[in-house]
C-alpha cells in the first residue's frame, strides 16, 4: 500500500502504543518500563518522590466530539487573522469549482484537504493566503438533477425560466450542503464569499472573456460534425467524454455500384462495385463520397460465387493489401481473380450509386486512408465525421446529417428509417436494407472502445449541427509555450496536458440547454446570419450585470439589442445556445484580477485538481487565459489521482463501494464496526499518501491510521506530561545542555528541514514519513527511552532533568507545527494543553498556526556531535542483541539487570568515543553498568554479540558481552546500583534526602 505513515510503524513503537494505552508513559521495551506498569500491584514506598508525567491530555482522541472545539479558531478565525497579521507575500491557491449537484464523496475530501494542507503550510511560512472556494452552478448535470425532482409532471412542457428556476434552487441548496461539509473538513478559506459560476458578477466576467476572444478572432460558428449526446440532447466537448471499452458495434462491408461510365473508365465489365467498410452502418444514409489514398494500389477483381441457382459473377474494387482479408469473407467455393491493378490516383473522379440513398457520389483522394483495416476504400459521410467533413469541405460536398437531436433518423433519411434510433433499431434496419438490396458482402458484431456521455453513461454520435467554436488551432502554440515556466507535479502531467492541447484544433463551446450562460448572439431573421459584435455583447453584459443571465430569457430581443441595431432595417431573433460549462469554469481566473497583487503573469500560485482535469479545467483555463492575457493562469500545477477501495477498484455507485466522508468522521450505526474516527484521521490518510497516484480508502486503512494517531497522541502526551510545572527559570542554555539533549536538538533541526523540503515540493506524504521516522526511531525508541530515568527519578531541579525538559519544550513546539498542516485539530488541541507552559515561556499565540513553521536554531546544527551519537546508536543495536540473548536464556529479566563489557580498539575514534562517554553509557544502553575494554583483553563470561560498526568513514570491530549485574536493584529507580539488597542507590538516597 502507498500510505507511508502507517506502513512505517516500528516494532518497539507499536509496543509503546500498547503500554501508553494501558496507562503507562512508555517508549520502547526498556528495562525501566516494567516498574511503573506494575506499581499499582505493590505500593512503592518511594512513589511520592518519583516525578511521573502529569497531564490531562487524553490518549484517545474522541475526535468526533472534541475536534469541534478547535475548528473555528483554526478555520474562519485563522483565515481572517492571517490576512491581517501575516507580513509575507500573497499566496493564491485557486479552487477548481466542484459541481453543485449533490453530496460530497471521499474524492471531494481528498481534493479539498490537499489544498488545505498547502494553504496551512503557507500561512505558517508567514504568507497571506487567499483561498476563495468555488462552485460550478451551471450545466447539464445540475439541470438533470433538478428535473428529477419533478414527479408526475411533463418536463418537456416546462418553459426555459421554469427550468432555470428549478436548476438555480437546486444548485444553491447543493452549495449550502457542500459548504457545511467542507467546513467540517476544516478547510480554511473565505467561505462567507465563495465564487459561484451562477452569480451575475461571475457571468459578466465570463462574457467579457468571450467578447475578448471574439474580438481576437477566436470565436466562430460553423455547421460541422460535433460530439452529440442523444441522451442529453446537446453537443459535447472532448472533456465531457469517457470511453466504454466493452461497447458492441456492427461492422459491414458494402458494395457501392459504379456508374457505367466509371466501369468503362477502369476497364471493368458487368456489375462493378467499390467495396467499403464501416463500423457505423447508421451513417450510410448520409454517404456522400468514397475516399481512397492516392498512393495505395487497388485491384479490380472478378468474383464468382457458387450458389444453388448457379454461378453468379461480379467485379469488386478493393485495396490490394486487403484482398486476402476480403477473400476470406466470400461464400465457400467462391473464386476470385485479379483483372487489373490501379493506383488511387486513377480512381479519382469515378462515381457510384450510394447503397442506401441511391444518390450518385464521387470517389475522392484523401491522405488519411490506410490499408491497415477495412478495404482501403473509406465510406465518407461529411455530416458525421471530422475527416469526412474536411474532405467534403475541400471538395464542395454537402454536409448532410439526417439525424435529429434525439439521435433518431429524420424524414430526410427516408420513410423506412424515419424515427428510428440510429444506434439501435436504426442500425439494424440499415443492415437489413443492405442485405435485401444484395449489396451487403459481410456483417459482424465486434467489441471496441467507444465514446460515451460522461454524465448519462450512454453512447454518443457525431452529427453536423450549427455550433459555436473556439479556434484552439491558433491558440495551442502559445498555450504550450506558456507552460514552459509552469512547475508541474508530477512531471508526467506536463506531457499529458501538452498532448491534449496539441491534439486539439477546436473547442465546441455551444450547448443546447437553458441552464447556463447564454451565447449573446442574434440572428438575422431573413438571412440567418449571426450578429455578434463588441457593441452587441457589451450591451448584453450591461444588462446581465444588473439582472443576471435570466434577462436573456425574460427580455425581448428588442430590449436585448444594442440601440444601434434596433434602428436598422433588419429584424433579429436571439440565440438559444448556452456556453459549455468548461468555458464557465475555465473563466474563473478572471475573478482573481481583483484580489491578486500580481498584475503581470499568472494570477494564481497553484492549481490543484484530479488528473481528469488535464482534459477539463486545466485545459480550458489555460486556453482562455492565453487567448485574453497571453499567459498561463497558474505558476504551479498539481495533479492527484482517483480514489479506490481497498481492492484497488475505482469507487462507483454501481459497484456499491463509494465512501461518504461523514460516515468515517461520525461513524455508522454500529460504532464497533464503523467507529467515529473524526476529521483528522482522514486528513492524516490524505496527507500520508502519495496523492499523485490513485489512493485507496477503506476500513483496514482507517484502522491502521487509528493506531498511528494513537502513537502520535502518545508521543505528545509524554512530552506534555513531562513539561508539567516547567517554568522559565528551569530553562537550560544550549551550551549547558547535556550531550544527548544537544544531539536530539540537532536531529530536531534536521527533521524540520527535511519536513520543510517535502512540504515545499508538495510531497506531503514524504513530510509525514519524516514525522513518522522521527516519532518512532528518534523519539520513542531512543530519546524518550533514555530520558525517562532522569525525568522520573532525577531531582526536580537537577541540571540533567532540566536540560531534558528544555529539549522536550523545543521538540514539542516544532513537532506540533510539523503536524499542524495535516492534523490541524490535533495540533490545536496540543497547543491548548500546552498553554500554561508555553505562555509562561513567552509563546502567547492563540493558535498554533500563528506560530512560525520552523523554530529550530542554527546553533543546534552540530555534525560532529551527530556523528558521535550515530556511532553510539549503532553500537546500541549491538548491545540490545547481546541483552536480548541473555533475556531469552532467562539469565536476566529487564535490561537494567544487565552489565555490559564492550571490547573495542581504544585507539580508534569509536574507542575514544566510548572512553569519553564511559560513565554515561549505561543510560544510553539502559543497563546498570557498561565497561569499556581494549580488544584482546581478558574477557568475562556472558552472552556475546559481535559486529562491525560503520562510523567516521570506517568500520570498527566490536564485541559486546552481556551478563547479570553483581549489584542489587534500587527499590526507587530499579537500576542495579545498590550495594545492599532493598537499599537505595547513592543517587536516589541523595534525591530522597533533598526532598525531605
Amino acid at each position: 500500500m502507498n500510505q507511508t505513515f502507517a506502513a512505517l510503524q516500528l516494532g518497539p513503537a507499536k509496543r509503546a502504543v500498547a503500554r501508553v494505552a494501558a496507562g503507562a508513559y512508555a517508549g520502547s521495551g526498556s528495562g525501566r518500563t516494567q516498574p511503573y506498569a506494575t506499581e499499582a500491584k505493590k505500593k512503592n514506598p518511594y512513589s511520592h518522590t518519583i516525578k511521573l508525567p502529569q497531564t490531562e491530555f487524553p490518549l484517545r482522541a474522541d475526535a468526533a466530539r472534541r475536534e469541534k472545539q478547535f475548528r473555528h479558531r483554526c478555520t474562519d478565525a485563522l483565515y481572517e487573522w492571517q490576512l491581517k497579521n501575516n507580513r509575507g507575500p500573497q499566496f493564491i491557491l485557486h479552487d477548481g469549482p466542484p459541481y453543485a449537484n449533490g453530496d460530497l464523496h471521499i474524492g471531494h475530501f481528498m481534493n479539498k484537504v490537499l489544498k488545505d494542507i498547502i494553504n496551512r503550510y503557507q500561512v505558517m511560512q508567514g504568507k497571506r493566503v487567499v483561498y476563495i472556494p468555488g462552485f460550478d452552478g451551471h450545466g447539464l448535470p445540475i439541470e438533470q438533477k433538478a428535473l428529477e425532482t419533478l414527479k408526475g409532471r411533463d418536463r418537456d412542457s416546462l418553459d426555459p425560466m421554469e427550468i432555470r428556476k428549478l436548476a438555480r434552487n437546486f444548485a444553491l441548496k447543493a452549495v449550502a450542503r457542500q459548504t457545511e461539509s467542507f467546513k467540517e473538513y476544516a478547510v480554511m478559506g473565505d467561505w462567507a464569499h465563495p465564487y459561484l459560476t451562477l452569480d451575475p458578477s461571475y457571468e459578466t466576467n465570463q462574457l467579457e472573456i468571450f467578447k475578448a476572444m471574439m474580438g481576437r478572432g477566436y470565436i466562430y460558428r460553423q455547421n460541422k460534425p460535433v460530439y452529440w449526446s442523444p441522451s442529453s440532447r446537446t453537443a459535447l466537448a472532448e472533456a465531457e467524454l469517457e470511453y466504454n471499452e466493452k461497447h458492441i458495434s456492427t461492422s459491414v462491408y458494402v458494395k457501392m455500384q459504379l456508374t457505367d461510365e466509371s466501369v468503362a473508365r477502369i476497364g471493368g465489365a458487368g456489375k462493378v462495385s467499390a467495396l467499403v467498410w464501416t463500423t457505423t452502418p447508421w451513417t450510410l444514409p448520409a454517404n456522400r463520397a468514397i475516399a481512397v489514398h492516392p498512393d495505395l494500389e487497388y485491384v479490380l477483381v472478378q468474383v464468382t460465387e457458387n450458389s444453388e441457382s448457379g454461378s453468379a459473377g461480379y467485379q469488386l474494387l478493393v485495396g490490394k493489401d486487403r484482398l486476402e482479408a476480403v477473400s476470406a469473407m466470400l461464400p465457400e467455393g467462391s473464386t476470385i481473380a485479379v483483372v487489373c491493378i490501379l493506383s488511387g490516383k486513377q480512381l479519382e473522379g469515378l462515381s457510384y450509386s450510394s447503397a442506401v440513398s441511391g444518390k450518385q457520389c464521387p470517389i475522392l483522394l484523401a491522405n488519411y486512408v490506410t490499408s491497415d483495416s477495412g478495404t482501403g476504400l473509406v465510406h465518407s459521410a461529411p455530416g458525421h465525421g471530422q475527416e469526412d467533413y474536411e474532405l467534403g469541405l475541400v471538395n464542395g460536398i454537402e454536409i448532410y446529417a439526417p439525424v435529429d437531436d434525439n439521435g433518431r433518423f429524420t424524414n430526410a433519411a427516408g420513410a423506412a428509417l424515419a424515427g428510428m434510433e440510429v444506434l439501435g433499431e436504426g442500425t439494424r434496419a440499415v443492415v437489413a436494407m443492405l442485405r435485401d438490396a444484395g449489396v451487403l458482402l459481410h456483417a459482424q458484431e465486434f467489441t471496441h472502445s467507444y465514446p460515451y456521455d460522461w454524465r448519462t453513461k450512454k453512447p454518443i454520435i457525431q452529427r453536423a449541427t450549427p455550433q459555436w467554436f473556439a479556434n484552439v488551432g491558433s491558440l495551442k502554440a502559445s498555450a504550450s509555450e506558456s507552460l514552459r515556466d509552469v512547475k508541474i507535479f508530477p512531471e508526467f502531467g506536463r506531457r499529458r496536458l501538452e498532448s491534449f492541447v496539441a491534439s486539439r484544433s477546436e473547442w465546441c463551446i455551444s450547448r443546447q440547454r437553458v441552464w447556463g450562460v447564454p451565447i449573446p448572439v442574434f440572428y438575422n431573421t431573413s438571412s440567418g446570419e449571426p450578429l455578434l459584435t463588441a457593441e452587441s455583447i457589451s450591451h448584453v453584459i450591461g444588462i446581465i450585470r444588473e439582472r443576471g443571465t435570466d434577462a436573456w430569457w425574460e427580455l425581448s430581443t428588442e430590449e436585448l439589442l444594442a440601440p444601434e441595431y434596433r434602428a436598422d432595417d433588419n429584424t433579429y431573433v436571439k440565440g438559444t445556445d448556452t456556453m459549455d460549462v468548461w468555458f464557465d469554469s475555465g473563466s474563473s481566473w478572471k475573478m482573481l484580477e481583483k484580489v491578486s497583487e500580481c498584475s503581470e503573469g499568472a494570477y494564481a500560485d497553484v492549481y490543484l485538481e484530479g488528473t481528469d482535469q488535464h482534459r477539463g479545467w486545466f485545459q480550458s483555463s489555460l486556453l482562455t487565459s492565453n487567448a485574453v492575457r497571453g499567459v498561463a493562469p497558474f505558476r504551479v500545477l498539481l495533479t492527484h489521482g482517483f480514489t479506490l477501495d481497498e481492492s484497488r477498484r475505482k469507487m462507483s455507485k454501481s459497484l456499491g463501494n463509494t465512501l461518504e466522508p461523514a460516515r468515517v468522521i461520525h461513524g455508522g450505526r454500529d460504532k464497533k464496526k464503523e467507529p467515529a474516527y473524526g476529521v483528522d484521521l482522514l486528513r492524516l490518510v490524505v496527507g500520508s499518501t502519495d496523492y499523485t497516484h490513485d489512493v485507496s480508502f477503506g476500513p483496514l486503512v482507517f484502522a491502521q491510521f487509528s493506531d498511528t494517531m494513537r502513537k502520535i497522541r502518545g508521543t505528545v502526551r509524554f512530552m506534555l506530561g513531562n513539561l508539567n510545572s516547567f517554568t522559565p527559570d528551569m530553562l537550560v542554555p544550549f551550551e549547558q545542555m547535556s550531550s544527548i539533549d544537544r544531539y536530539i536538538l540537532h536531529e530536531l533541526r534536521r527533521f524540520k528541514q527535511n519536513a520543510q523540503s517535502a512540504f515545499d515540493a508538495y510531497e506531503f506524504y514524504r513530510a509525514m514519513q519524516v514525522v513518522s521516522n522521527f516519532t518512532n526511531a528518534d523519539l520513542s525508541a531512543f530519546y524518550f527511552d533514555i530520558s525517562k530515568d532522569c525525568l522520573y527519578v532525577g531531582a526536580p531541579d537537577d541540571l540533567q532533568r532540566r536540560s531534558t525538559q528544555t529539549a522536550l519544550f523545543h521538540i514539542l513546539v516544532d513537532y506540533t507545527t510539523a503536524l499542524a498542516p495535516v492534523a490541524c485539530h490535533l495540533a490545536e488541541e496540543v497547543w491548548e494543553f500546552f498553554g500554561p507552559t508555553r505562555r509562561a515561556l513567552g509563546k502567547t499565540t492563540g493558535s498554533v498556526f500563528q506560530e512560525p513553521w520552523d523554530q529550530t536554531r542554527s546553533e543546534w546544527n552540530d555534525p560532529e556531535l551527530a556523528a558521535d551519537w550515530t556511532a553510539l546508536r549503532k553500537l546500541r543495536s549491538v548491545a540490545n542483541r547481546a541483552i536480548e540473548a541473555a533475556r531469552t536464556a532467562r539469565h536476566i529479566g529487564s535490561s537494567l539487570e544487565a552489565e555490559l563489557d564492550v571490547y573495542v580498539p581504544l585507539n580508534t575514534r569509536l574507542g575514544q568515543l566510548l572512553t569519553k562517554y564511559k560513565s554515561e553509557l549505561c543510560k544510553v544502553y539502559i543497563t546498570s553498568k557498561v565497561n569499556v575494554h581494549e580488544v584482546g583483553g581478558a574477557e568475562t563470561d556472558g552472552f556475546v554479540c559481535e559486529d562491525r560498526i560503520a562510523a567516521y568513514d570506517t568500520e570498527t570491530p566490536v564485541r559486546v558481552v552481556s551478563r547479570r549485574s553483581s549489584l542489587h536493584k534500587c527499590p526507587r529507580c530499579w537500576n542495579f546500583h545498590s550495594t545492599e539488597e532493598s537499599s537505595l542507590c547513592g543517587r536516589c538516597d541523595d534525591v530522597v534526602a533533598r526532598q525531605q
